[in-house]
């Protein structure tokens, strides 16, 4: 083999060690054998983007930092989450002038063990944070908020995730009361260009304010929906496309009466979606759904309980027209039990995005968070910030029986890892009583990873009672991409000598 050949496969497997993926051309003859030989290694790489945390002045804002340890990383490497502005690879700001670079407001010591930090009021900036070596695989950061009163008051918390090119948010709202941002950071050096499409129940909302937005090099930019557009609309699907560069996107969904929290992303559109981990004690349940596709979906609901599968009473299906928001209020579905909703085609698979409003309590005690469709846990997920008390931990094996097993890390403070096995049964939701660490003290990380059977998906729910009000905030799990395929050498000698 020459030079160049033996350079080219080096360079695809750093590609895909650093940036989580890669992609080879393969003869067809051969892909069976090449993906047999393919070895799973730790990405060596992985940035995050957590959105500005809150508008209010009494605002109180925790961020956790976690890295599983994980088996064939280097044995060095470092993590840091630094403001936004501080970012740049030749130390300039976001304005282009020269500045002193930020202490990191988060440096972890070490895989295993949480890292913690803490920021007050509304001045709090966007941060990107990077993670290499032995940190990288996995890492996790976790933004946590208390809000005691006004727009929005109660617990909001959002998982700090990587940067994209395209983000679907079905849940959001420009009605009397709300306050909805899509918060935009951009983490790398050159600007991005970013477009912003509303979509109501009669159709896309027409704006032309939502084009061509640009967001400066290690800027962020929240940009409230009702400004987009005059129309009063109860429940929106918000599409985020970037033409240039990458960004991560992120809806704060504020409501002056019910609280509020962070709707993350919808996952990638499909004919199928799993929207894991209800409360049990949900008041109210409200599924906002969108096709990304020209035809419309007829939906088959079903509610995964404890017990088994079943179909809500009266709202079996939904029919999602194109292009158009449709949703519909369940209620009170979960009746005291833990569920997740499952959404499959009841005839042609039409891809689709999905979300669902919750609610807990009522009157002046309201508040609400977000669980949008998420991907299955698959290999391993984490949850970085949990509490002794407030944590519940909710799996769902919608297809087929599953064993998983839940790691409760060491804490933040101190504490010894503990880790329980479970098996969770074809077609049911189960709250697991998920461990905690012995001789807890701070705050302490949850990692989910599946041992055998069918895809897993998990939803971290964590409850904290700010003065009298039950605040709570919902986090999906989907699989942590710590590591990436890449084909052993000696197979693709092989190929490409043929």
């Amino acid at each position: 083999m020459n030079r160049t050949t033996l350079s080219l496969l080096a360079g695809t497997a750093a590609l895909a060690a650093v940036t989580g993926f890669a992609a080879l051309d393969q003869p067809a003859t051969t892909s069976a054998h090449t993906a047999e030989a393919a070895a799973q290694l730790p990405v060596e790489r992985t940035t995050l983007v957590c959105p500005a945390p809150s508008i209010s002045d009494i605002a109180d804002t925790s961020y956790t930092s976690f890295t599983p340890v994980t088996q064939g990383t280097t044995s060095d490497g470092k993590a840091q989450l630094r403001p936004a502005t501080e970012q740049s690879a030749d130390g300039t700001g976001g304005s282009g002038g020269k500045k002193k670079a930020a202490k990191p407001v988060l440096t972890p010591k070490a895989p295993g063990t949480p890292a913690t930090a803490d920021t007050s009021g509304a001045d709090g900036p966007a941060y990107v944070g990077t993670a290499e070596g032995k940190y990288a695989p996995g890492w996790t950061v976790q933004e946590t908020t208390e809000v005691a009163a006004g727009t929005g008051r109660g617990l909001q918390g959002v998982n700090c995730t990587p940067a994209d090119t395209e983000f679907w948010f079905p849940g959001a709202s420009t009605a009397t009361g709300r306050t909805d941002y899509v918060h935009l950071t951009n983490p790398d050096d050159s600007a991005a260009v970013v477009d912003i499409e509303l979509y109501g129940k009669d159709g896309q909302l027409k704006s032309s304010v939502g084009e061509g937005i640009t967001v400066q090099p290690h800027a962020s930019e929240p940009v409230l929906l009702s400004t987009l557009s005059d129309e009063k609309q109860t429940d929106l699907t918000v599409h985020v496309s970037v033409r240039s560069g990458r960004v991560g996107a992120s809806v704060q969904a504020l409501d002056d009466k019910s609280g509020g929290d962070w709707l993350a992303a919808s996952a990638d559109p499909s004919g199928s979606l799993v929207l894991p981990g209800i409360p049990k004690d949900a008041t109210d349940v409200r599924l906002v759904a969108f096709t990304t596709g020209d035809s419309d979906a007829d939906l088959k609901v079903r509610l995964a309980s404890p017990d088994g599968t079943i179909t809500p009473a009266g709202n079996e299906t939904l029919h999602v027209k194109s292009g158009m928001t449709t949703a519909t209020d369940l209620g009170d579905v979960t009746r005291g039990e833990a569920g997740s909703l499952i959404l499959t085609p009841s005839d042609q698979s039409v891809p689709v995005v999905a979300a669902l409003r919750v609610t807990r309590a009522k009157g002046g005690k309201q508040e609400t968070a977000y669980i949008p469709a998420t991907a299955p846990v698959g290999t391993r997920a984490t949850s970085a910030d949990n509490s002794g008390k407030g944590t519940t931990l909710s799996l769902t094996a919608p297809t087929a029986t599953a064993q998983v097993k839940v790691t409760a890390s060491a804490g933040s403070e101190g504490g010894t890892a503990v880790s329980k096995t479970f098996t969770i049964k074809a077609g049911t939701t189960q709250n697991v009583d998920a461990p905690v660490p012995s001789g807890l003290k701070g705050t302490y990380a949850l990692t989910v990873e599946t041992v055998s059977g069918g895809p897993v998906y998990g939803a971290r729910t964590l409850a904290a009672t700010e003065e009298g009000v039950p605040g709570f905030t919902i986090q999906t799990l989907p699989d942590d991409r710590g590591t990436v395929a890449v084909p052993e050498a000696d197979q693709d000698v092989a190929v490409l000598q043929k």
